[in-house]
């Protein structure tokens, strides 16, 4: 009838919706669509938006659903209303339904738009349902043919995805996930929008420019869109050839050649052109083997001042470039025709569902403008499956009473040749993967990313093991001769003294004294051990003429009030003397070179003459002996008793040994030495 509106009527879906929709439909009209599908299902009914005149109560305006088709139908249901929630899905008895659309007088009513599929579809959606409409993260959807309308927008493209106000279903047809012949279904992806949204123009749907949004979609697919080796050059110039090259010499003499290996897309440079245009030109692509093709990009000449493009082409495939096959879509009698460019510059894509499996590949252009030039991508995936088995169809038995039966005969080995092409069909494995376009697969971009992470952060602990383990070798060679242990440090002592036992002030107040007898008694190592059974507040100072290992700034420090005296071995034999206890604390870091001297009473002495006073033997600077009359008082004071007294200094710290003559453990004065002598004569 004149009521009928946008109609595609597919053999398992399709979309039907009122004249002049979403428009108000114009009075007096009628239209009447027969849906068939397959025998043995049934149809479903799905409206995206239903607003009829009810004015009179359904009398004149009115849509009506039958089952069956012709005199023999039965109907379903007859509906009216403005706005009217149709959310339920209207289910025939039999393969076919016939829906009748009645428009009498009325001033306003947009008319109606529904979707069908047979019912094993029970996630069938419409054309004009979008990603706002549903809240789940992630979901899967039937989309009927035909949801390329006009009065439907889509903003977006692949790989970035789609703003959520865009129809589904025509975003679907535009990334290449469903064919707009056919349908199909849809895995959706949500996820958080982005501020600009692409344009492009892609299975004859043309995706607008769109701002911001709070969320976008993406769709999951077979992955198979990387692109094949034309721009890459992965496919030599020796394997691009053409029915002609367009030759032509310029202005200036120069001979240019459009060759057609320029058809390279995104190559800088003149594109191929055919010397003739004609229907009759093509550009062939030898894959070297087979391989799964689902998609083309092309381009027009890319020169502003050669305005040539390809504006509809087909496509050919063969597996010998002896025998080809034009492409078509299943259960489609007719060539596809595909969309090509309509500017030089704009890149075009077109997917093919199903994907083509072959090695040779032919553009044969159809419409252009002023010639024929293009660049061209094409997109797919490596093929390693192994083929179906060869269907040989038997030719049906004549039957001339029955034209139904010829003609669906030829239809299903039509398809089956659509489908399966014989000896290069191969059943597609459902793989799940995002509309990116990926030369290699996800995974492996991982893993590019991980191990060298995983390589910088081992490597990182290794130095750091190696780092700790030399600086804590390094740190013990520092410990020289004259360094104490860490843990036999002041410091440490004076941390550990509040965890002992509080001595009392008498002991503290009394200084340890040591015999001469008792000293010479004990070997050299003993002594440091004997001198340590009792704790105080400096480090214990070594006796009996035993050189020990000092820190190079250690010195001693005697206890304040009474000096405290420090008896070494005696070498001449004297009797049993006192010997007080020193304390030791460290020199600043500027201290003398050489250790405090050591004063040594030696006036209970016996074989001391009387009268001599105490004298120093402190070396100075330059190996010379300092004058002894400066220092007479000073070293006067330390001693304990007003009696003369004779100071001995031990040796200075880096000196030779005792091995020399002129240097012992403890130097003695010259008085001293001498009155010996003189007392072993």
């Amino acid at each position: 009838g004149d009521g009928c509106g946008h109609t595609v009527l597919g053999p398992e879906s399709g979309t039907l919706a009122s004249i002049n929709y979403p428009q108000t439909s114009p009075n007096s009209t009628v239209c009447e669509w027969e849906i068939r599908v397959k025998p043995g299902q049934r149809v479903q009914l799905k409206f995206g938006d239903f607003d009829i005149d009810d004015s009179d109560s359904c009398h004149s305006s009115y849509l009506r659903v039958h089952n069956g088709i012709g005199p023999t139908r039965t109907e379903i249901g007859k509906y009216c209303g403005f706005d009217l929630q149709m959310d339920g899905l209207i289910t025939s008895k039999s393969n076919e339904v016939t829906v009748q659309f009645m428009s009498g007088t009325h001033t306003s009513g947009r008319g109606f738009l529904a979707a069908y599929s047979t019912t094993d579809k029970s996630d069938l959606i419409t054309c004009l349902d979008n990603a706002s409409h549903f809240s789940e993260p992630e979901f899967n959807k039937y989309c009927p043919a035909g949801c390329v309308i006009p009065f439907a927008d889509i903003s977006g493209t692949i790989p970035h995805g789609y703003r959520d106000s865009s129809s589904l279903c025509m975003a679907g047809v535009h990334a290449g996930v469903v064919s707009n012949t056919l349908g199909g279904q849809i895995n959706v992806v949500i996820s958080t929008g982005i501020p600009y949204y692409e344009g492009s123009l892609a299975n004859n749907v043309t995706s607008k420019v769109g701002p911001l949004s709070t969320s976008l979609f993406t769709f999951k697919t077979s992955g198979c869109y990387g692109t094949l080796g034309m721009e890459s050059g992965v496919i030599p110039d020796s394997q691009i050839t053409a029915s002609s090259v367009l030759e032509w010499s310029d202005q200036m003499g120069k001979v240019n050649i459009w060759k057609p290996e320029n058809s390279r897309l995104k190559r800088v440079g003149p594109p191929w052109a055919a010397f003739i245009s004609d229907e009759h030109q093509w550009l062939q692509i030898d894959l070297n083997k087979e391989k799964r093709i689902t998609g083309i990009i092309t381009t027009g000449s890319t020169l502003a001042e050669y305005y040539y493009y390809v504006s509809a082409y087909r496509i050919l495939y063969s597996d010998d470039a002896q025998k080809w096959t034009v492409y078509r879509e299943p259960g489609m009698d007719k060539d596809k025709i595909f969309q090509g460019n309509t500017e030089l510059y704009q890149e075009v894509r077109n997917n093919f569902i199903p994907p083509i499996i072959a090695r040779f590949f032919r553009i044969n252009p159809l419409k252009w403008h002023q010639k024929i030039a293009l660049k061209v991508e094409l997109l797919g995936c490596q093929f390693s499956i192994g083929r179906a088995p060869k269907i040989t169809m038997p030719p049906p038995p004549p039957n001339k009473n029955d034209d139904k039966n010829d003609d669906f005969s030829d239809d299903f080995i039509h398809s089956v040749k659509c489908l399966l092409q014989t000896d290069k069909t191969t059943f597609t494995p459902e793989i799940k993967n995002t509309t990116v376009t990926p030369s290699v697969t996800k995974d492996v971009a991982l893993a590019a990313v991980l191990v060298p992470v995983l390589v910088m952060v081992f490597t990182t602990l290794i130095l750091i093991l190696v780092c700790a383990w030399h600086w804590r070798n390094r740190k013990k060679k520092t410990e020289g001769t004259y360094d104490l242990p860490y843990w036999d440090r002041a410091g440490w002592w004076k941390g550990m003294k509040q965890f002992l036992p509080t001595k009392s002030a008498e002991h503290e107040e009394t200084p340890v004294r040591y015999s001469s007898s008792e000293i010479s008694h004990l070997r050299p190592r003993e002594v440091p051990t004997m001198l340590q059974t009792e704790s105080a507040e400096y480090a214990q100072p070594l006796v009996g003429g035993i050189v020990g290992t000092l820190h190079q700034r250690s010195t001693f420090k005697p206890e304040e009030g009474k000096e405290a005296s420090y008896a070494d071995l005696d070498p001449y034999n004297s009797p049993v003397q006192e010997v007080y206890h020193a304390y030791a604390e460290p020199l600043p870091i500027t201290g003398p070179e050489y250790a405090t001297p050591i004063i040594m009473d030696m006036s209970s002495h016996p074989s001391t003459p009387l009268g001599v006073p105490s004298i120093s033997t402190f070396k100075a600077a330059g190996n010379q002996a300092p004058p002894l009359v400066g220092t007479y008082n000073k070293l006067l004071s330390r001693t304990d008793s007003t009696s003369s007294a004779q100071a001995l200094y031990d040796t200075p710290k880096g000196q030779p040994g005792p091995g020399t003559t002129d240097e012992l453990v403890y130097q003695v004065p010259q008085s001293v030495a001498h009155s010996a002598g003189s007392k072993d004569e």
